[in-house]
Protein backbone atom coordinates (compact mmCIF):
# COMPACT_ATOMS: atom_id res chain seq x y z
CA UNK A 1 0.00 0.00 0.00
CA UNK A 2 1.30 3.44 -0.91
CA UNK A 3 0.83 6.45 1.38
CA UNK A 4 1.43 9.95 0.01
CA UNK A 5 2.90 12.60 2.31
CA UNK A 6 1.88 16.04 1.01
CA UNK A 7 3.83 19.15 2.02
CA UNK A 8 3.40 22.79 1.02
CA UNK A 9 6.73 24.55 1.38
CA UNK A 10 8.13 28.05 0.96
CA UNK A 11 11.22 29.73 2.44
CA UNK A 12 12.16 26.71 4.55
CA UNK A 13 15.72 26.20 3.30
CA UNK A 14 17.45 25.65 6.68
CA UNK A 15 14.88 23.06 7.74
CA UNK A 16 14.18 20.81 4.75
CA UNK A 17 17.01 18.34 5.40
CA UNK A 18 15.81 17.65 8.94
CA UNK A 19 12.24 17.33 7.70
CA UNK A 20 13.12 14.80 4.99
CA UNK A 21 15.10 12.82 7.55
CA UNK A 22 12.02 12.65 9.76
CA UNK A 23 9.87 11.37 6.90
CA UNK A 24 12.56 8.86 6.00
CA UNK A 25 12.70 7.65 9.63
CA UNK A 26 9.00 6.84 9.85
CA UNK A 27 8.37 3.31 11.16
CA UNK A 28 5.70 1.95 8.83
CA UNK A 29 3.41 -1.07 9.12
CA UNK A 30 4.38 -4.07 6.99
CA UNK A 31 3.55 -3.61 3.32
CA UNK A 32 3.27 0.21 3.54
CA UNK A 33 5.50 2.48 1.46
CA UNK A 34 5.77 6.27 1.39
CA UNK A 35 6.10 8.88 -1.29
CA UNK A 36 6.80 12.50 -0.35
CA UNK A 37 5.46 15.29 -2.54
CA UNK A 38 6.71 18.77 -1.69
CA UNK A 39 4.93 21.65 -3.44
CA UNK A 40 7.64 24.31 -3.44
CA UNK A 41 6.37 27.88 -3.67
CA UNK A 42 9.20 29.43 -5.69
CA UNK A 43 11.08 30.52 -2.59
CA UNK A 44 13.55 33.40 -2.89
CA UNK A 45 16.01 31.46 -0.70
CA UNK A 46 17.74 28.13 -1.39
CA UNK A 47 14.76 25.92 -0.51
CA UNK A 48 14.32 24.62 -4.06
CA UNK A 49 18.02 23.85 -4.50
CA UNK A 50 18.15 21.94 -1.23
CA UNK A 51 15.01 19.97 -2.07
CA UNK A 52 16.19 18.99 -5.54
CA UNK A 53 19.53 17.83 -4.10
CA UNK A 54 17.66 15.67 -1.60
CA UNK A 55 15.34 14.31 -4.31
CA UNK A 56 18.28 13.29 -6.52
CA UNK A 57 19.17 10.55 -4.03
CA UNK A 58 15.60 9.64 -3.08
CA UNK A 59 13.27 8.41 -5.82
CA UNK A 60 10.35 8.51 -3.39
CA UNK A 61 10.69 12.32 -3.05
CA UNK A 62 9.21 14.56 -5.73
CA UNK A 63 9.50 18.35 -5.80
CA UNK A 64 6.49 20.03 -7.43
CA UNK A 65 6.17 23.61 -8.62
CA UNK A 66 3.68 25.82 -6.80
CA UNK A 67 3.73 29.08 -8.80
CA UNK A 68 1.21 30.81 -6.53
CA UNK A 69 3.25 30.08 -3.42
CA UNK A 70 0.18 29.92 -1.14
CA UNK A 71 -0.46 26.96 1.16
CA UNK A 72 -3.84 25.81 -0.24
CA UNK A 73 -2.55 25.90 -3.81
CA UNK A 74 0.45 23.82 -2.78
CA UNK A 75 -1.73 21.28 -1.02
CA UNK A 76 -3.98 20.89 -4.04
CA UNK A 77 -1.01 20.47 -6.39
CA UNK A 78 0.37 17.72 -4.18
CA UNK A 79 -3.02 16.02 -3.92
CA UNK A 80 -3.43 15.96 -7.70
CA UNK A 81 -0.01 14.34 -8.11
CA UNK A 82 -0.35 11.90 -5.21
CA UNK A 83 -0.60 8.22 -6.08
CA UNK A 84 -1.28 6.89 -2.59
CA UNK A 85 -4.42 5.32 -1.21
CA UNK A 86 -4.02 7.55 1.85
CA UNK A 87 -2.66 11.09 2.09
CA UNK A 88 -0.89 12.52 5.13
CA UNK A 89 -0.05 16.19 5.54
CA UNK A 90 3.33 16.86 7.13
CA UNK A 91 4.71 20.40 7.25
CA UNK A 92 8.39 21.27 7.33
CA UNK A 93 8.60 23.23 10.56
CA UNK A 94 7.13 20.55 12.82
CA UNK A 95 8.77 17.67 14.69
CA UNK A 96 7.18 14.23 14.28
CA UNK A 97 7.22 11.03 16.29
CA UNK A 98 8.67 8.08 14.34
CA UNK A 99 5.25 6.38 14.39
CA UNK A 100 3.37 9.47 13.21
CA UNK A 101 2.23 8.02 9.88
CA UNK A 102 1.56 4.58 11.37
CA UNK A 103 -0.71 6.06 14.06
CA UNK A 104 -2.55 8.13 11.44
CA UNK A 105 -3.33 4.98 9.47
CA UNK A 106 -4.34 3.12 12.62
CA UNK A 107 -6.74 5.89 13.61
CA UNK A 108 -8.35 5.90 10.17
CA UNK A 109 -8.82 2.13 10.31
CA UNK A 110 -10.19 2.19 13.86
CA UNK A 111 -12.68 5.05 13.40
CA UNK A 112 -13.62 5.06 9.72
CA UNK A 113 -13.23 8.85 9.87
CA UNK A 114 -12.71 11.06 6.84
CA UNK A 115 -9.83 12.88 8.50
CA UNK A 116 -7.69 12.14 11.55
CA UNK A 117 -4.96 14.04 13.31
CA UNK A 118 -3.25 14.66 16.60
CA UNK A 119 -3.49 17.56 19.04
CA UNK A 120 -1.83 20.84 18.21
CA UNK A 121 1.05 20.80 20.71
CA UNK A 122 3.57 23.65 20.70
CA UNK A 123 7.23 23.37 21.64
CA UNK A 124 9.04 26.71 21.67
CA UNK A 125 12.73 27.59 21.51
CA UNK A 126 14.29 30.15 23.81
CA UNK A 127 12.65 31.95 26.72
CA UNK A 128 10.21 33.89 24.55
CA UNK A 129 9.39 30.88 22.36
CA UNK A 130 8.68 28.74 25.42
CA UNK A 131 6.35 31.40 26.83
CA UNK A 132 4.49 31.62 23.53
CA UNK A 133 4.22 27.83 23.39
CA UNK A 134 2.90 27.68 26.94
CA UNK A 135 0.31 30.34 26.22
CA UNK A 136 -0.60 28.52 22.99
CA UNK A 137 -1.83 25.53 25.02
CA UNK A 138 -3.81 27.67 27.45
CA UNK A 139 -7.58 28.06 27.19
CA UNK A 140 -7.09 31.71 28.12
CA UNK A 141 -5.31 32.26 24.81
CA UNK A 142 -7.14 29.93 22.45
CA UNK A 143 -10.64 29.77 23.89
CA UNK A 144 -10.54 26.09 24.83
CA UNK A 145 -10.61 24.50 21.39
CA UNK A 146 -10.13 20.73 21.60
CA UNK A 147 -7.39 20.86 18.98
CA UNK A 148 -5.17 22.48 21.66
CA UNK A 149 -5.93 19.81 24.28
CA UNK A 150 -2.97 17.37 24.25
CA UNK A 151 -4.97 14.64 25.99
CA UNK A 152 -8.30 14.76 24.16
CA UNK A 153 -9.41 11.81 22.03
CA UNK A 154 -12.67 11.85 20.12
CA UNK A 155 -14.67 13.57 17.41
CA UNK A 156 -13.66 17.17 16.75
CA UNK A 157 -14.50 20.00 14.36
CA UNK A 158 -10.92 20.27 13.09
CA UNK A 159 -7.47 18.77 13.66
CA UNK A 160 -3.88 19.81 13.23
CA UNK A 161 -2.53 18.88 9.77
CA UNK A 162 -4.53 15.75 8.87
CA UNK A 163 -4.60 12.32 7.25
CA UNK A 164 -7.27 11.36 4.75
CA UNK A 165 -8.31 8.42 2.62
CA UNK A 166 -8.23 9.47 -1.03
CA UNK A 167 -12.00 9.17 -1.20
CA UNK A 168 -12.30 12.17 1.15
CA UNK A 169 -11.06 14.52 -1.58
CA UNK A 170 -13.25 12.84 -4.16
CA UNK A 171 -16.27 13.37 -1.90
CA UNK A 172 -15.59 16.77 -0.33
CA UNK A 173 -13.43 18.46 -2.96
CA UNK A 174 -10.03 20.10 -2.54
CA UNK A 175 -8.81 22.97 -0.38
CA UNK A 176 -10.24 26.41 -1.09
CA UNK A 177 -7.42 28.35 -2.74
CA UNK A 178 -9.10 31.70 -2.07
CA UNK A 179 -8.37 31.27 1.66
CA UNK A 180 -4.81 32.34 2.43
CA UNK A 181 -5.29 31.08 5.98
CA UNK A 182 -7.79 28.72 7.58
CA UNK A 183 -8.19 26.48 4.54
CA UNK A 184 -7.77 23.36 6.68
CA UNK A 185 -10.49 24.42 9.13
CA UNK A 186 -12.78 25.23 6.22
CA UNK A 187 -12.17 21.83 4.63
CA UNK A 188 -12.98 20.08 7.92
CA UNK A 189 -16.12 22.19 8.19
CA UNK A 190 -17.16 20.90 4.77
CA UNK A 191 -16.53 17.34 5.93
CA UNK A 192 -18.89 17.73 8.87
CA UNK A 193 -21.47 19.68 6.91
CA UNK A 194 -21.67 16.93 4.29
CA UNK A 195 -22.00 14.09 6.76
CA UNK A 196 -18.35 13.17 7.31
CA UNK A 197 -16.38 12.93 10.53
CA UNK A 198 -13.06 14.14 11.94
CA UNK A 199 -11.17 12.34 14.72
CA UNK A 200 -8.39 13.45 17.06
CA UNK A 201 -6.14 11.17 19.11
CA UNK A 202 -3.06 11.98 21.24
CA UNK A 203 -1.39 8.86 19.86
CA UNK A 204 -0.67 10.91 16.71
CA UNK A 205 2.24 12.95 18.06
CA UNK A 206 3.87 16.03 16.62
CA UNK A 207 5.32 19.24 18.03
CA UNK A 208 4.57 22.57 16.43
CA UNK A 209 7.16 25.36 16.42
CA UNK A 210 5.31 28.58 17.36
CA UNK A 211 6.38 32.08 16.40
CA UNK A 212 9.51 33.37 18.09
CA UNK A 213 8.62 37.06 18.28
CA UNK A 214 5.60 38.91 19.60
CA UNK A 215 5.24 40.80 16.32
CA UNK A 216 5.18 37.57 14.30
CA UNK A 217 2.67 36.10 16.77
CA UNK A 218 0.43 39.16 16.45
CA UNK A 219 0.56 38.94 12.68
CA UNK A 220 -0.23 35.22 12.71
CA UNK A 221 -3.32 35.67 14.86
CA UNK A 222 -4.41 38.67 12.85
CA UNK A 223 -4.30 36.43 9.80
CA UNK A 224 -6.39 33.75 11.46
CA UNK A 225 -8.98 36.20 12.71
CA UNK A 226 -9.21 37.89 9.32
CA UNK A 227 -9.67 34.72 7.27
CA UNK A 228 -12.06 33.21 9.81
CA UNK A 229 -14.59 35.86 8.73
CA UNK A 230 -14.15 34.82 5.09
CA UNK A 231 -14.93 31.21 6.05
CA UNK A 232 -18.03 32.21 8.00
CA UNK A 233 -19.21 34.33 5.09
CA UNK A 234 -18.67 31.52 2.59
CA UNK A 235 -20.77 29.05 4.57
CA UNK A 236 -23.20 31.58 6.06
CA UNK A 237 -22.34 30.11 9.44
CA UNK A 238 -22.76 31.94 12.76
CA UNK A 239 -19.66 32.82 14.73
CA UNK A 240 -19.08 31.07 18.04
CA UNK A 241 -18.62 32.98 21.28
CA UNK A 242 -14.98 31.89 21.28
CA UNK A 243 -14.42 33.53 17.89
CA UNK A 244 -16.24 36.74 18.79
CA UNK A 245 -14.75 37.40 22.22
CA UNK A 246 -11.38 38.90 21.17
CA UNK A 247 -12.99 41.17 18.57
CA UNK A 248 -15.66 42.36 21.01
CA UNK A 249 -13.05 43.08 23.69
CA UNK A 250 -10.92 45.08 21.29
CA UNK A 251 -13.93 46.92 19.92
CA UNK A 252 -15.07 47.78 23.44
CA UNK A 253 -11.62 49.11 24.26
CA UNK A 254 -11.54 51.29 21.14
CA UNK A 255 -15.01 52.66 21.87
CA UNK A 256 -14.04 53.41 25.45
CA UNK A 257 -10.89 55.20 24.31
CA UNK A 258 -12.93 57.30 21.90
CA UNK A 259 -15.38 58.10 24.68
CA UNK A 260 -12.61 59.48 26.89
CA UNK A 261 -11.81 62.03 24.19
CA UNK A 262 -15.38 63.27 24.32
CA UNK A 263 -15.95 62.94 28.05
CA UNK A 264 -12.76 62.74 30.15
CA UNK A 265 -14.69 61.47 33.19
CA UNK A 266 -15.10 58.11 31.43
CA UNK A 267 -11.35 57.53 31.75
CA UNK A 268 -11.70 56.08 35.25
CA UNK A 269 -13.97 53.14 34.24
CA UNK A 270 -11.68 52.47 31.28
CA UNK A 271 -8.61 52.40 33.50
CA UNK A 272 -10.40 50.03 35.90
CA UNK A 273 -11.31 47.67 33.03
CA UNK A 274 -7.73 47.67 31.71
CA UNK A 275 -6.40 47.01 35.22
CA UNK A 276 -8.85 44.12 35.69
CA UNK A 277 -7.85 42.60 32.36
CA UNK A 278 -4.16 42.94 33.20
CA UNK A 279 -4.71 41.28 36.57
CA UNK A 280 -6.53 38.41 34.86
CA UNK A 281 -3.58 37.90 32.52
CA UNK A 282 -1.21 37.96 35.49
CA UNK A 283 -3.33 35.48 37.47
CA UNK A 284 -3.43 33.01 34.57
CA UNK A 285 0.33 33.41 34.09
CA UNK A 286 0.93 32.62 37.77
CA UNK A 287 -1.34 29.56 37.54
CA UNK A 288 0.48 28.28 34.47
CA UNK A 289 3.85 28.82 36.09
CA UNK A 290 2.79 26.93 39.22
CA UNK A 291 1.56 24.06 37.06
CA UNK A 292 4.94 23.50 35.42
CA UNK A 293 6.63 20.17 36.13
CA UNK A 294 10.16 21.24 35.15
CA UNK A 295 12.57 22.73 37.73
CA UNK A 296 11.43 26.21 38.60
CA UNK A 297 14.79 27.91 39.06
CA UNK A 298 15.22 31.18 40.91
CA UNK A 299 12.49 33.54 42.05
CA UNK A 300 13.84 36.15 39.67
CA UNK A 301 13.52 33.74 36.72
CA UNK A 302 9.99 32.83 37.80
CA UNK A 303 8.96 36.47 37.96
CA UNK A 304 10.43 37.10 34.51
CA UNK A 305 8.54 34.11 33.04
CA UNK A 306 5.27 35.20 34.63
CA UNK A 307 5.73 38.74 33.34
CA UNK A 308 6.47 37.51 29.84
CA UNK A 309 3.41 35.26 29.84
CA UNK A 310 1.24 38.15 31.00
CA UNK A 311 2.48 40.15 28.00
CA UNK A 312 2.02 37.28 25.53
CA UNK A 313 -1.68 36.82 26.30
CA UNK A 314 -2.81 40.23 24.96
CA UNK A 315 -0.87 39.56 21.74
CA UNK A 316 -3.02 36.47 21.16
CA UNK A 317 -6.24 38.31 22.06
CA UNK A 318 -5.72 41.59 20.25
CA UNK A 319 -4.03 40.05 17.23
CA UNK A 320 -7.02 37.81 16.58
CA UNK A 321 -9.47 40.58 17.49
CA UNK A 322 -7.84 43.07 15.13
CA UNK A 323 -7.84 40.60 12.24
CA UNK A 324 -11.44 39.63 12.90
CA UNK A 325 -12.61 43.25 12.92
CA UNK A 326 -10.73 43.95 9.69
CA UNK A 327 -12.34 40.88 8.18
CA UNK A 328 -15.80 42.05 9.22
CA UNK A 329 -15.20 45.40 7.54
CA UNK A 330 -13.70 43.99 4.34
CA UNK A 331 -15.79 40.88 3.78
CA UNK A 332 -19.16 41.78 5.32
CA UNK A 333 -19.53 45.56 5.56
CA UNK A 334 -17.78 46.57 2.33
CA UNK A 335 -18.18 43.24 0.53
CA UNK A 336 -14.77 43.40 -1.11
CA UNK A 337 -11.61 41.37 -1.46
CA UNK A 338 -8.82 41.71 1.09
CA UNK A 339 -7.41 45.21 1.29
CA UNK A 340 -3.93 45.58 -0.22
CA UNK A 341 -2.38 46.58 3.08
CA UNK A 342 -3.80 43.63 4.90
CA UNK A 343 -2.93 41.28 2.05
CA UNK A 344 0.71 42.14 2.72
CA UNK A 345 0.11 41.36 6.37
CA UNK A 346 -1.25 37.91 5.54
CA UNK A 347 1.62 36.81 3.33
CA UNK A 348 4.01 34.24 4.71
CA UNK A 349 6.90 35.67 6.68
CA UNK A 350 10.48 34.67 5.91
CA UNK A 351 11.51 31.41 7.50
CA UNK A 352 13.72 33.20 10.01
CA UNK A 353 10.66 35.03 11.31
CA UNK A 354 8.10 32.29 10.96
CA UNK A 355 9.28 29.50 13.26
CA UNK A 356 6.11 27.74 12.27
CA UNK A 357 4.77 24.39 11.28
CA UNK A 358 2.68 24.98 8.29
CA UNK A 359 1.12 27.01 7.46
CA UNK A 360 0.19 27.44 10.26
CA UNK A 361 -1.92 27.07 7.00
CA UNK A 362 -3.95 27.72 10.10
Amino acid sequence: MLVSVITPCRCEGPYVERFVEQVEAQRLPPGVELELLVAEGRSPDDTYARLTALAAARPWLRVLDNPRGATPAGLNIAIRHARGEYLVRMDVHTEYAPDYVAECLAALEMTGADNVGGPWVARGEGRRGRAIAQAFQSKWSTGGGRAHDPDYEGWVDTVYLGCWPRRAFERFGLFDESLIRGQDSEFNYRIWRQGGRVWQTPRIRSWYQPRRSLYALFRQYAQWGYWKVAILKKHRAPASHRQLAPALCLLGLLVALAATLIEPRTAAPLAAAVALYSLANLAVAVALRRGQTRPRGSIRAAVAEIGLLAVVFPVFHFGYGYGYLRGLVDFLVLGRSPRPGFERLTRAAPASDQARSHAAGR
